[in-house]
């Protein structure tokens, strides 16, 4: 009796290409693709980051944070890879400058705009929120320690911390869309030097970074679509100044390393950004300008570019529980019993190739309550408005009917 598997395998592979061509071939010949695979790249590279520089030890009956940084410092590069946020406010910056030019183009107020755009982004918060308010009761009631609750519950709401940056920085748009990314990194230069130089300032001083350090790349992207950053000359200059700065002030200023927090750390280079994570961020935007080419040649594939129309159509949903997602399977597997690479000590190689075997198995989790929360993202069941894309088609290309003058009939929808 012939293996009915080899044929199974040849139908699923065909049905992908036939439903990657489909999008493909739905996709705007104007869109950039290189934009919706930087935001692709810089999601799935805060996900990866996480999942890899995140342990939850089991000890005293409970769950406490600890970090491989901690115990491994050679690590730091991992952290110059997968710490990616700049690259996602420098998409965001021109995405939200070019929608919002656009808005007023057609005629749309700002609080119109505005709603559009805050929208799509929050949504799918308020499942995250209702399912952890249900899931800390739940503990608590049956005994778990607080200290434990608290760890999980920081590590599944500390997406939202990013949430509420990007949406004021989407509120003040048409306030940043001619503003000079040297004003808020000159901010950020004089807060380090009170906190840091002069040991001068209130506490709360630091705080002020938050909004200022990720308005640089921000501001970076409004200069994108203003035209002033397509030369090659552009990307060069930030790649190399800011690599510069970053390593001067890592190696003379005493600026830690990493580029994420870790825990017990001194100073913590992202909670708030300090001057180095802002300088880091500069390079990281100069890599991603100069990518832009190659990126756009590799989504011009349809395979490729089916996988990046996919990520942006999910980018808050995987965004918002990545976390929950490690925390489920940390959970679920300390039922039979301490596993390594997910309950023990992250003080050495064998718990990193350990963690390295874990990953598809987050993966995996994180896709299940991505097929259950989606849905949150993409708006519900809604009836749509005349003239707006039928439920079930991506809102990373729209097609539209043609004008009565015959002019191009594709334009598209950007997301936040």
């Amino acid at each position: 009796m012939p293996d009915p598997a080899p044929r199974t395998r040849r139908r699923t592979l065909d049905a992908i290409r036939q439903g990657a061509l489909r999008v493909d071939a739905a996709t705007p010949a104007s869109r950039d693709r290189a934009v919706d695979a930087l935001r692709a790249l810089a999601i799935l590279g805060v996900v990866l980051g996480h999942w890899l520089v995140t342990a939850l030890v089991a000890r005293d009956g409970g769950l406490h944070t600890a970090s491989p940084l901690q115990h491994m410092p050679w690590l730091a590069p991992v952290s110059w890879v997968f710490q990616t946020l700049a690259v996602f406010f420098l998409v965001g910056g021109h995405v939200a400058t070019r929608s919002h030019a656009s808005a007023r183009a057609r005629g749309l107020t700002y609080r119109q705009w505005l709603h559009a755009r805050l929208a799509r982004l929050l949504r799918p918060v308020t499942a995250l929120l209702l399912l952890w308010t249900a899931a800390a009761a739940a503990l608590l009631l049956t005994g778990a320690p607080w200290a434990t609750v608290h760890t999980l519950l920081k590590l599944a709401l500390s997406p939202l911390w990013f949430l509420l940056v990007f949406a004021a920085l989407t509120a003040a748009t048409p306030l940043l869309t001619r503003l000079s990314p040297l004003w808020p990194l000159a901010v950020v230069l004089h807060v380090d030097v009170l906190r840091y130089g002069l040991h001068a300032g209130p506490s709360w001083l630091g705080w002020v970074n938050l909004p200022a350090g990720w308005l640089v790349p921000y501001t970076l992207g409004a200069a994108w679509t203003r035209g002033e950053l397509e030369s090659r000359r552009a990307g060069w200059v930030l790649l190399l100044s800011g690599t510069a700065a970053t390593a001067a002030l890592v190696l003379c200023a005493g600026y830690p390393a990493s580029m994420v927090g870790v825990p017990g750390a001194a100073v913590s280079n992202l909670d708030p950004p300090t001057l180095a994570a802002v300088t880091f961020g500069l390079a990281q935007c100069g890599l991603a300008l100069l990518l832009r080419d190659r990126l756009r040649r590799a989504a011009a594939r349809p395979l490729a570019w089916s996988a990046v129309a996919l990520v942006n159509l999910s980018a808050m949903t995987i965004f918002l529980w990545h976390q929950t997602a490690l925390m489920t399977t940390t959970a679920a597997a300390l039922l039979a019993g301490r596993a390594p690479g997910l309950h023990t000590v992250p003080d050495g190689p064998g718990w990193v190739a350990a963690r390295l075997l874990w990953l598809p198995v987050f993966a995996a989790v994180l896709a299940l309550y991505w097929a259950v929360f989606r849905s949150r993202e993409q708006g519900g069941r809604r009836r749509p408005a005349r003239g707006s894309v039928p439920r079930g088609r991506s809102r990373v290309v729209r097609v539209h009917r043609v004008p009565a003058d015959g002019t191009a009939a594709r334009t598209l929808s950007d997301r936040p």
